[in-house]
Protein backbone atom coordinates (compact mmCIF):
# COMPACT_ATOMS: atom_id res chain seq x y z
CA UNK A 1 0.00 0.00 0.00
CA UNK A 2 1.62 3.07 -1.09
CA UNK A 3 1.38 6.14 1.49
CA UNK A 4 -0.82 7.84 -0.59
CA UNK A 5 -3.72 5.62 0.11
CA UNK A 6 -2.74 5.54 3.73
CA UNK A 7 -3.55 9.20 4.07
CA UNK A 8 -6.64 8.46 1.67
CA UNK A 9 -7.74 6.16 4.13
CA UNK A 10 -7.17 8.42 7.32
CA UNK A 11 -8.63 11.11 5.26
CA UNK A 12 -11.75 9.41 5.29
CA UNK A 13 -12.39 9.64 9.10
CA UNK A 14 -12.49 12.83 8.78
CA UNK A 15 -15.34 15.15 9.22
CA UNK A 16 -14.15 17.64 6.87
CA UNK A 17 -17.63 18.52 4.49
CA UNK A 18 -17.55 21.91 5.15
CA UNK A 19 -14.12 22.54 3.37
CA UNK A 20 -15.95 21.83 0.30
CA UNK A 21 -16.36 25.37 -1.42
CA UNK A 22 -14.95 27.01 1.38
CA UNK A 23 -12.46 30.14 2.00
CA UNK A 24 -9.20 30.13 3.82
CA UNK A 25 -8.47 33.28 5.90
CA UNK A 26 -7.23 32.37 8.93
CA UNK A 27 -6.64 28.94 10.74
CA UNK A 28 -8.72 29.25 13.77
CA UNK A 29 -10.72 29.63 11.55
CA UNK A 30 -11.01 25.67 11.00
CA UNK A 31 -11.40 23.01 12.98
CA UNK A 32 -8.80 20.49 14.33
CA UNK A 33 -9.88 17.56 11.64
CA UNK A 34 -10.07 20.11 8.75
CA UNK A 35 -6.45 21.54 9.91
CA UNK A 36 -5.38 17.73 9.83
CA UNK A 37 -7.01 17.29 6.24
CA UNK A 38 -4.84 19.94 5.24
CA UNK A 39 -1.86 18.32 6.41
CA UNK A 40 -2.75 14.73 5.26
CA UNK A 41 -3.68 16.23 1.57
CA UNK A 42 -0.34 18.26 1.42
CA UNK A 43 1.54 15.02 2.04
CA UNK A 44 -0.38 13.17 -0.23
CA UNK A 45 0.24 15.00 -2.82
CA UNK A 46 3.99 15.17 -2.20
CA UNK A 47 4.37 11.90 -2.22
CA UNK A 48 2.56 11.66 -5.33
CA UNK A 49 5.08 14.17 -7.08
CA UNK A 50 7.74 12.24 -5.58
CA UNK A 51 6.75 8.91 -6.95
CA UNK A 52 6.40 11.21 -10.34
CA UNK A 53 2.61 10.77 -9.95
CA UNK A 54 0.36 13.43 -12.19
CA UNK A 55 -1.56 15.32 -9.82
CA UNK A 56 -3.85 17.55 -11.91
CA UNK A 57 -7.63 17.51 -10.92
CA UNK A 58 -8.25 20.61 -13.33
CA UNK A 59 -7.42 20.35 -16.95
CA UNK A 60 -8.00 24.43 -17.80
CA UNK A 61 -8.85 27.21 -15.20
CA UNK A 62 -6.89 30.26 -13.44
CA UNK A 63 -5.91 30.99 -9.84
CA UNK A 64 -5.50 34.47 -9.82
CA UNK A 65 -2.02 36.09 -7.34
CA UNK A 66 -3.29 39.19 -5.81
CA UNK A 67 0.26 40.56 -3.93
CA UNK A 68 0.14 43.70 -2.66
CA UNK A 69 3.33 43.30 -1.16
CA UNK A 70 6.77 42.00 -2.55
CA UNK A 71 7.09 38.25 -1.85
CA UNK A 72 9.21 35.29 -3.15
CA UNK A 73 8.57 32.20 -1.68
CA UNK A 74 4.43 32.63 -1.34
CA UNK A 75 4.38 34.11 -4.62
CA UNK A 76 6.08 30.75 -6.18
CA UNK A 77 4.30 28.24 -4.08
CA UNK A 78 1.33 29.57 -4.99
CA UNK A 79 2.12 29.06 -8.73
CA UNK A 80 3.99 25.82 -8.26
CA UNK A 81 0.39 24.68 -6.13
CA UNK A 82 -1.59 25.81 -9.26
CA UNK A 83 0.61 24.11 -12.07
CA UNK A 84 0.86 21.41 -9.77
CA UNK A 85 -2.90 20.77 -9.65
CA UNK A 86 -3.21 21.87 -13.34
CA UNK A 87 -4.21 25.27 -12.90
CA UNK A 88 -2.55 28.51 -14.55
CA UNK A 89 -1.66 31.00 -13.00
CA UNK A 90 -1.76 35.00 -13.58
CA UNK A 91 -0.62 37.60 -11.33
CA UNK A 92 -2.96 40.58 -11.40
CA UNK A 93 -0.23 43.75 -11.34
CA UNK A 94 -2.48 46.99 -10.20
CA UNK A 95 -0.16 49.20 -11.44
CA UNK A 96 -0.63 47.50 -14.96
CA UNK A 97 -4.37 48.03 -14.34
CA UNK A 98 -6.93 49.35 -14.65
CA UNK A 99 -7.78 50.49 -10.79
CA UNK A 100 -5.10 53.31 -11.07
CA UNK A 101 -7.71 54.63 -13.51
CA UNK A 102 -10.49 54.57 -10.61
CA UNK A 103 -11.99 50.61 -11.13
CA UNK A 104 -13.34 49.67 -7.82
CA UNK A 105 -12.52 46.64 -6.16
CA UNK A 106 -15.69 44.74 -7.06
CA UNK A 107 -15.03 45.73 -10.42
CA UNK A 108 -11.87 44.30 -9.94
CA UNK A 109 -13.11 41.25 -8.51
CA UNK A 110 -15.59 40.24 -11.07
CA UNK A 111 -13.20 40.68 -13.89
CA UNK A 112 -10.46 38.69 -13.14
CA UNK A 113 -12.53 35.69 -11.88
CA UNK A 114 -14.26 34.88 -14.96
CA UNK A 115 -12.67 31.31 -15.19
CA UNK A 116 -10.85 31.63 -12.25
CA UNK A 117 -10.95 28.79 -9.45
CA UNK A 118 -8.87 30.26 -6.61
CA UNK A 119 -7.83 33.95 -5.71
CA UNK A 120 -4.67 34.33 -3.63
CA UNK A 121 -4.62 37.45 -1.91
CA UNK A 122 -1.23 38.87 0.30
CA UNK A 123 -2.53 42.56 2.01
CA UNK A 124 -0.27 42.54 4.96
CA UNK A 125 0.93 46.65 5.18
CA UNK A 126 -1.54 47.76 6.79
CA UNK A 127 -3.52 46.85 10.33
CA UNK A 128 -6.98 46.84 9.75
CA UNK A 129 -6.94 46.64 5.99
CA UNK A 130 -5.28 43.41 4.97
CA UNK A 131 -8.60 41.29 5.84
CA UNK A 132 -10.91 43.60 4.96
CA UNK A 133 -9.25 44.07 1.65
CA UNK A 134 -9.85 40.31 0.90
CA UNK A 135 -13.09 40.30 2.68
CA UNK A 136 -14.39 43.13 0.52
CA UNK A 137 -13.14 41.14 -2.75
CA UNK A 138 -14.55 37.68 -2.10
CA UNK A 139 -17.81 39.32 -1.03
CA UNK A 140 -17.95 41.17 -4.58
CA UNK A 141 -16.75 37.53 -6.21
CA UNK A 142 -20.14 35.55 -4.39
CA UNK A 143 -22.15 38.73 -5.42
CA UNK A 144 -20.95 38.46 -8.89
CA UNK A 145 -21.71 34.33 -8.75
CA UNK A 146 -25.12 35.28 -7.24
CA UNK A 147 -26.29 37.42 -9.58
CA UNK A 148 -25.27 34.86 -12.34
CA UNK A 149 -22.11 36.82 -13.85
CA UNK A 150 -19.69 34.19 -12.85
CA UNK A 151 -20.06 30.44 -13.43
CA UNK A 152 -18.87 29.00 -10.69
CA UNK A 153 -17.40 31.16 -7.10
CA UNK A 154 -13.77 30.61 -6.73
CA UNK A 155 -11.62 30.55 -3.57
CA UNK A 156 -9.75 32.10 -1.32
CA UNK A 157 -6.32 31.06 -0.45
CA UNK A 158 -5.14 33.78 2.54
CA UNK A 159 -1.74 34.42 1.31
CA UNK A 160 -0.85 36.81 4.71
CA UNK A 161 -2.91 39.69 5.64
CA UNK A 162 -2.64 42.04 8.86
CA UNK A 163 -4.17 39.69 11.16
CA UNK A 164 -2.26 35.81 9.97
CA UNK A 165 -0.44 34.02 7.70
CA UNK A 166 -1.58 30.65 7.46
CA UNK A 167 0.30 29.31 4.29
CA UNK A 168 3.12 30.02 6.20
CA UNK A 169 2.02 28.78 9.81
CA UNK A 170 0.86 26.16 8.26
CA UNK A 171 4.13 24.66 6.62
CA UNK A 172 5.92 25.63 9.68
CA UNK A 173 3.33 23.45 11.51
CA UNK A 174 3.84 20.42 9.22
CA UNK A 175 7.54 20.88 8.91
CA UNK A 176 7.63 20.91 13.14
CA UNK A 177 5.56 17.60 12.84
CA UNK A 178 8.01 15.90 10.52
CA UNK A 179 10.83 16.86 12.12
CA UNK A 180 9.51 15.33 16.07
CA UNK A 181 8.16 12.36 14.30
CA UNK A 182 3.94 13.22 14.14
CA UNK A 183 1.59 15.23 15.70
CA UNK A 184 1.51 12.64 18.64
CA UNK A 185 5.27 13.54 19.79
CA UNK A 186 4.28 17.25 19.96
CA UNK A 187 2.58 17.57 22.90
CA UNK A 188 5.08 19.81 25.69
CA UNK A 189 7.50 20.62 23.43
CA UNK A 190 8.30 24.25 23.68
CA UNK A 191 8.08 26.98 20.84
CA UNK A 192 9.63 30.31 21.44
CA UNK A 193 8.21 33.02 19.46
CA UNK A 194 10.09 35.89 20.00
CA UNK A 195 11.01 39.46 18.55
CA UNK A 196 14.05 39.51 17.28
CA UNK A 197 16.37 43.02 16.30
CA UNK A 198 16.46 44.24 12.60
CA UNK A 199 17.69 47.14 10.87
CA UNK A 200 13.74 48.03 9.40
CA UNK A 201 10.58 48.68 11.12
CA UNK A 202 8.00 47.82 9.52
CA UNK A 203 7.44 43.76 9.02
CA UNK A 204 4.05 42.51 9.84
CA UNK A 205 2.69 41.37 12.90
CA UNK A 206 0.93 38.65 10.86
CA UNK A 207 3.74 35.72 11.27
CA UNK A 208 3.94 35.76 15.39
CA UNK A 209 0.28 35.80 15.42
CA UNK A 210 -0.19 33.16 13.52
CA UNK A 211 2.20 30.57 15.32
CA UNK A 212 0.51 31.50 18.58
CA UNK A 213 -2.74 31.23 17.06
CA UNK A 214 -2.03 27.90 15.77
CA UNK A 215 0.97 25.72 17.60
CA UNK A 216 -1.52 26.40 21.00
CA UNK A 217 -3.76 23.94 19.39
CA UNK A 218 -1.15 21.22 19.81
CA UNK A 219 -0.57 20.70 23.16
CA UNK A 220 2.95 22.59 22.75
CA UNK A 221 4.26 25.44 25.43
CA UNK A 222 4.37 28.23 23.62
CA UNK A 223 6.11 31.57 24.71
CA UNK A 224 6.06 34.78 23.21
CA UNK A 225 8.90 37.13 23.86
CA UNK A 226 9.23 40.99 22.83
CA UNK A 227 10.55 44.16 24.18
CA UNK A 228 7.83 46.66 25.75
CA UNK A 229 5.71 47.67 23.34
CA UNK A 230 6.37 45.36 20.88
CA UNK A 231 2.80 43.67 21.58
CA UNK A 232 0.56 41.97 19.40
CA UNK A 233 -3.17 41.78 18.24
CA UNK A 234 -4.63 41.29 21.83
CA UNK A 235 -7.68 39.38 19.99
CA UNK A 236 -4.92 36.87 18.96
CA UNK A 237 -3.83 36.25 22.08
CA UNK A 238 -6.91 35.34 23.52
CA UNK A 239 -6.93 32.93 20.78
CA UNK A 240 -4.07 31.23 21.96
CA UNK A 241 -4.72 31.25 25.76
CA UNK A 242 -7.92 29.41 24.36
CA UNK A 243 -6.28 26.73 22.42
CA UNK A 244 -3.81 26.08 25.02
CA UNK A 245 -6.68 25.77 27.73
CA UNK A 246 -8.31 23.45 25.35
CA UNK A 247 -5.37 21.01 24.86
CA UNK A 248 -3.37 20.71 27.54
CA UNK A 249 -0.08 22.87 26.84
CA UNK A 250 0.26 26.52 27.87
CA UNK A 251 0.93 30.31 26.70
CA UNK A 252 2.44 32.99 28.54
CA UNK A 253 4.60 35.92 27.65
CA UNK A 254 7.95 36.48 28.72
CA UNK A 255 10.25 39.83 29.29
CA UNK A 256 13.38 38.45 27.90
CA UNK A 257 14.65 36.65 24.89
CA UNK A 258 16.97 34.51 27.20
CA UNK A 259 13.68 33.06 29.81
CA UNK A 260 12.14 32.00 25.96
CA UNK A 261 15.28 30.20 24.85
CA UNK A 262 16.00 28.22 28.05
CA UNK A 263 15.04 24.81 27.23
CA UNK A 264 13.53 25.29 23.86
CA UNK A 265 12.94 22.53 21.21
CA UNK A 266 11.86 25.19 18.44
CA UNK A 267 12.90 28.61 18.36
CA UNK A 268 11.18 31.12 15.82
CA UNK A 269 13.31 34.75 16.54
CA UNK A 270 11.37 36.96 14.05
CA UNK A 271 11.47 40.76 13.91
CA UNK A 272 7.97 42.46 14.06
CA UNK A 273 6.60 46.14 14.08
CA UNK A 274 4.82 47.66 17.35
CA UNK A 275 0.95 46.97 17.22
CA UNK A 276 0.43 50.48 18.02
CA UNK A 277 2.78 52.17 15.58
CA UNK A 278 1.34 49.88 12.94
CA UNK A 279 -2.33 51.40 13.28
CA UNK A 280 -1.11 54.44 13.92
CA UNK A 281 1.27 53.98 10.01
CA UNK A 282 -2.58 53.47 8.71
CA UNK A 283 -3.68 56.21 9.76
CA UNK A 284 -0.87 58.25 8.69
CA UNK A 285 -1.28 56.74 5.23
CA UNK A 286 -4.92 57.20 4.97
CA UNK A 287 -4.45 60.72 5.72
CA UNK A 288 -1.73 60.70 2.60
CA UNK A 289 0.72 62.43 5.71
CA UNK A 290 4.25 61.59 4.05
CA UNK A 291 5.96 63.86 6.63
CA UNK A 292 3.91 61.67 9.32
CA UNK A 293 5.50 58.17 7.65
CA UNK A 294 9.00 59.60 7.46
CA UNK A 295 9.06 60.43 11.24
CA UNK A 296 7.35 57.44 12.38
CA UNK A 297 9.94 55.79 10.34
CA UNK A 298 12.79 57.28 12.03
CA UNK A 299 11.31 56.64 15.52
CA UNK A 300 10.82 53.36 14.77
CA UNK A 301 14.18 52.82 13.76
CA UNK A 302 15.44 54.48 16.87
CA UNK A 303 13.08 52.01 18.94
CA UNK A 304 14.76 49.31 17.39
CA UNK A 305 18.06 49.81 17.96
CA UNK A 306 17.38 49.66 21.58
CA UNK A 307 17.25 46.42 21.45
CA UNK A 308 20.30 44.85 19.75
CA UNK A 309 20.90 42.41 22.41
CA UNK A 310 17.78 40.52 20.77
CA UNK A 311 19.67 38.42 17.91
CA UNK A 312 19.85 34.50 17.93
CA UNK A 313 23.15 34.20 18.99
CA UNK A 314 25.42 30.97 19.10
CA UNK A 315 25.39 32.25 22.88
CA UNK A 316 21.41 32.20 22.86
CA UNK A 317 21.27 28.64 21.37
CA UNK A 318 23.03 26.88 23.42
CA UNK A 319 20.26 27.96 26.41
CA UNK A 320 18.00 25.92 24.34
CA UNK A 321 17.37 22.28 24.83
CA UNK A 322 20.54 20.45 24.65
CA UNK A 323 21.77 23.57 22.77
CA UNK A 324 20.29 22.46 19.79
CA UNK A 325 16.59 23.63 19.53
CA UNK A 326 15.27 23.69 16.00
CA UNK A 327 15.92 27.22 14.32
CA UNK A 328 12.82 28.47 12.43
CA UNK A 329 12.42 30.90 10.37
CA UNK A 330 10.01 32.23 7.19
CA UNK A 331 12.94 34.26 5.67
CA UNK A 332 14.08 36.54 4.27
CA UNK A 333 16.05 36.73 7.83
CA UNK A 334 18.03 39.42 8.58
CA UNK A 335 21.61 37.85 9.07
CA UNK A 336 24.49 39.42 11.26
CA UNK A 337 27.33 39.44 8.65
CA UNK A 338 25.61 38.56 5.82
CA UNK A 339 22.42 40.45 4.76
CA UNK A 340 23.27 43.55 7.64
CA UNK A 341 25.68 44.67 9.67
CA UNK A 342 23.56 43.70 12.95
CA UNK A 343 20.34 41.66 12.66
CA UNK A 344 18.05 38.57 13.75
CA UNK A 345 20.12 35.78 13.65
CA UNK A 346 23.93 34.92 13.53
CA UNK A 347 25.68 33.98 10.26
CA UNK A 348 27.08 30.85 11.45
CA UNK A 349 23.56 30.03 13.11
CA UNK A 350 21.55 30.85 10.05
CA UNK A 351 24.49 28.92 8.44
CA UNK A 352 23.90 25.71 10.18
CA UNK A 353 20.33 25.28 9.94
CA UNK A 354 20.04 26.13 6.37
CA UNK A 355 19.23 22.68 4.94
CA UNK A 356 16.18 22.63 7.64
CA UNK A 357 15.01 26.21 6.96
CA UNK A 358 15.24 25.51 2.99
CA UNK A 359 12.87 22.04 4.29
CA UNK A 360 10.44 24.25 6.37
CA UNK A 361 9.84 26.56 3.19
CA UNK A 362 9.45 23.67 0.39
CA UNK A 363 6.15 22.29 2.66
CA UNK A 364 4.32 25.43 1.35
CA UNK A 365 3.22 24.52 -2.13
CA UNK A 366 1.85 21.71 -0.76
CA UNK A 367 0.02 23.06 2.14
CA UNK A 368 -1.54 25.62 -0.11
CA UNK A 369 -2.15 23.00 -3.22
CA UNK A 370 -3.89 21.04 -0.43
CA UNK A 371 -6.48 24.48 0.35
CA UNK A 372 -7.24 24.49 -3.14
CA UNK A 373 -8.12 21.38 -3.37
CA UNK A 374 -10.31 20.81 -0.05
CA UNK A 375 -12.04 23.33 -1.31
CA UNK A 376 -12.58 22.56 -4.91
CA UNK A 377 -12.99 18.51 -5.37
CA UNK A 378 -16.01 17.43 -3.32
CA UNK A 379 -14.21 14.06 -3.04
CA UNK A 380 -10.77 14.51 -1.93
CA UNK A 381 -10.47 10.40 -1.01
CA UNK A 382 -11.33 9.22 -4.37
CA UNK A 383 -9.64 12.08 -6.09
CA UNK A 384 -5.89 10.93 -4.39
CA UNK A 385 -6.74 7.28 -4.78
CA UNK A 386 -7.19 7.92 -8.08
CA UNK A 387 -3.73 10.14 -8.66
CA UNK A 388 -2.25 6.57 -7.25
CA UNK A 389 -3.41 4.61 -9.98
CA UNK A 390 -3.37 7.04 -12.44
CA UNK A 391 -0.87 7.94 -15.43
CA UNK A 392 3.20 9.60 -14.40
CA UNK A 393 3.56 13.09 -14.67
CA UNK A 394 5.96 12.71 -17.64
CA UNK A 395 6.66 10.24 -20.12
CA UNK A 396 10.44 9.33 -19.15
Amino acid sequence: MSKTIELAKHLEKLHINNMYKSDFYWTWDKTDEELDAIFTVADALRDLRERNKSTRVFDSGLGISIFRDNSTRTRFSFASACNLLGLNVQDLDEKKSQIAHGETVRETANMVSFMADVIGIRDDMFIGEGHKYQKTFMDAVSEGYRDGILEQRPTLVNLQCDVDHPTQCMADMLHIIHHFGGVENLKGKKIAMTWAYSPSYGKPLSVPQGVIGLMTRFGMDVVLAHPEGYDVMPEVEEIAKKNAAATGGTYKKVATMEEAFDGADIVYPKSWAPFAAMEQRTKLYQAGDQAGIDALEKQLLAQNAQFKNWTCSEEMMKRTKNGSALYMHCLPADITGLSCKEGEVDNSVFDRYIEPLYKEASYKPYVIAAMIMMAKVKDPVSALMAMDAGSKRKLF
